[in-house]
């Protein structure tokens, strides 16, 4: 015995109408837009807002930003080297020409040092005693004085310290 399909709406006509009975509603009165104004007694809407979410937790849903390996290598690499350049004629006597590589190294150095500095402020690093990066604060004087002296004072000795080799 085969099987035929047939139509899958069995009423007589297709179309759909709305029934008009040309009485009053059995409600009292039409629906408005949104639903009904009032509900039932014994009908519940759900729970308020605070029951169904509870306390809020904020997560932070992108990843912490810090210093990668490919960010950190060149830096690293450029810094040895300068620290080497500089290090080596001035402990081992390279003739009229160690000045002039310790200059070199000490200028590759700083480089190295000021490229790490930016990469360190790009993700959000700061110097002790410096407010963060967009935090709208100022710096105090004096701690930017005690940076400046530091530097200052690394750079004069190793200026004197060339002088000393070359004379």
């Amino acid at each position: 015995m085969a099987m035929e399909a047939g139509p899958r709406d069995t009423a007589p006509s297709t179309e759909h109408g709305t029934a008009d009975h040309g009485g009053p509603e059995p409600d009292g009165g039409a629906l408005s837009p949104d639903g009904p104004d009032e509900t039932p007694d014994g009908v519940a809407d759900g729970p308020a807002p605070a029951e169904m979410y509870g306390a809020e937790v904020e997560v932070e849903l992108r990843p912490q930003r810090r210093l990668r390996i490919w960010q950190l290598a060149p830096i690293v690499c450029l810094a040895a080297l300068g620290s080497l350049m500089f290090a080596f004629p001035l402990a081992f006597d390279f003739g009229d020409s160690g000045a002039v590589i310790a200059m070199l190294g000490l200028l590759i150095c700083s480089c190295a040092a000021g490229w790490g500095m930016m990469a360190a402020r790009r993700v959000g690093y700061t110097w002790p005693g410096l407010p963060q990066r967009g935090s709208g604060r100022r710096a105090d004087w004096r701690t930017i004085l005690v940076y400046a002296l530091a530097v200052a004072a690394v750079v004069v000795l190793a200026v004197w310290r060339v002088a000393r080799l070359r004379g």
